[in-house]
C-alpha cells in the first residue's frame, strides 16, 4: 500500500547531494511529489513563508476582519467513518489510527489574502489550490543530526486548567506516547542515536475563533552515512508521516483509505525547505483546500479505543480555524 517510488525522489538526492537549494512537497499517499529550485519558485503559483525562507514579495496588510463559517460538518459521514475505525480498533488492526474528514466552510477572503493575513510557523498558498497554515514541524536536518516534533493533543485554551488536564488525559497521554515511540522507531531507520529530548511540551495557539493549546515532543538522532546529503531517501523512508498516519503504519493506512470518503491529496502531507546545507519541512495540516468554486478544510485527530464520538467530533471541529488575529 506504500507507493515509494518516484523520480523525484530521486531529483531531491541529486539536488541535496549537489547543495542546490529547493522547495518540495509530497502528499500524503507519496504520489504527487512536486520539487521546485529557487529560481523555480514563482510568486504568482506559490508563495512560502517559512522561519528559514520567505519568497513574497509584499507584506499586505495584516489586519482583517475574518467571517468563517462551517457550511457542512460532515456529523453522518463522521460518524461512519469513526465507527469504521473503532472496530478495527476492537479487532486489533490499528492501536491509533488518524482519521479526518472535509467539511465545507464559505470565508469572506480569497485564499490568498488567508496566506498573508494568517500567523503560523508554516504557511504556503499553491496555484490557488490550497493554502494552509501549520503549527506542526516533520523533520529538520542540521549537520547531519535529525529533528522530529510530533504534535498529538489538543485543549481549548479557555477550559479551566486546561494544560493539567491535557497531559493528563489518559486518552491523549496515550495517543501522545504512541505517536512519539512510532516516531522514534521511524528515524531509528535513518539515524542512530536517536534520543527523546523533550516530551509532552506545550504549544500555545492563538486564533480569533478560539485558542488552543497542542502537545508536541522533540526527538533527535545522527543521519547514517548513506542517508546523508539524501533529502529524497530520507522522505521516502520515513513518509507518509506518523503522527497524522497511526500505527501501526502499512494496516493502519487501509483502514483510513476505507474509513475517509474523500482523497487527502496534499493534505497531511509533507513540505520542505533545503537551503543547500539544512532542511525544514512541516506537516501540512490546518488546511483549506478549493475544489469546484467551494471550499473544504480538511481536519481530523488521532482515534483510540479510548475514543468518544462526541470528543473527537469536537475536536474535529475545533481544528477548523484561522490564526488571523
Amino acid at each position: 500500500m506504500f507507493p515509494t517510488y518516484h523520480p523525484n525522489f530521486d531529483l531531491m538526492d541529486e539536488l541535496s547531494l549537489k547543495k542546490v537549494p529547493f522547495f518540495f512537497m509530497v502528499d500524503f499517499l507519496l504520489e504527487k511529489v512536486e520539487v521546485f529550485q529557487e529560481n523555480e519558485i514563482e510568486e504568482e503559483s506559490l508563495l512560502i513563508d517559512f522561519q528559514n525562507f520567505k519568497n513574497m514579495k509584499t507584506t499586505e496588510a495584516e489586519n482583517a476582519e475574518i467571517e468563517l463559517k462551517i457550511l457542512s460538518e460532515s456529523a453522518e459521514i463522521y460518524r461512519k467513518g469513526f465507527d469504521f475505525v473503532q472496530e478495527n480498533l476492537r479487532q486489533g488492526n490499528s492501536y491509533l489510527t488518524n482519521y479526518t474528514v472535509k467539511s465545507e466552510i464559505a470565508i469572506n477572503l480569497t485564499l490568498k489574502e488567508i496566506f498573508y493575513h494568517s500567523k503560523a510557523k508554516y504557511k504556503v498558498w499553491y496555484n490557488d489550490e490550497f493554502v494552509f497554515f501549520s503549527p506542526e514541524t516533520f523533520v529538520e536536518i542540521i549537520d547531519d543530526q535529525i529533528y522530529t516534533h510530533p504534535m498529538k493533543g489538543t485543549i481549548e485554551a479557555s477550559i479551566e486548567n486546561a494544560v493539567e488536564i491535557l497531559k493528563n488525559d489518559v486518552k491523549e497521554k496515550a495517543e501522545h506516547f504512541t505517536v512519539v515511540d512510532l516516531l522514534r522507531n521511524d528515524l531509528s531507520m535513518v539515524a542512530d542515536e536517536v534520543q527523546v529530548d523533550e516530551f509532552q511540551s506545550i504549544d500555545f495557539i492563538k486564533t480569533q475563533q478560539k485558542d488552543l493549546y497542542a502537545m508536541s515532543s522533540k526527538i533527535s538522532g545522527k543521519l547514517k552515512p548513506e542517508f546523508q546529503n539524501k533529502i529524497g531517501t530520507v522522505m521516502k523512508t520515513l513518509l507518509p508521516a506518523g503522527s497524522i498516519l497511526g500505527a501501526p503504519k502499512p494496516k493502519t493506512l487501509e483502514i483510513i483509505v476505507e474509513a475517509e470518503n474523500y482523497d487527502r491529496g496534499f493534505y497531511t502531507g509533507v513540505c520542505g525547505w533545503f537551503d543547500g546545507e539544512n532542511l525544514d519541512s512541516c506537516v501540512m495540516i490546518r488546511f483549506i483546500e478549493k475544489e469546484n468554486g467551494k471550499l473544504f478544510f480538511k481536519s481530523g485527530g488521532g482515534i483510540t479505543h479510548l475514543s468518544k464520538f462526541a470528543d473527537e467530533y469536537q475536536e474535529m471541529k475545533n481544528k477548523i480555524y484561522v490564526p488571523i488575529h
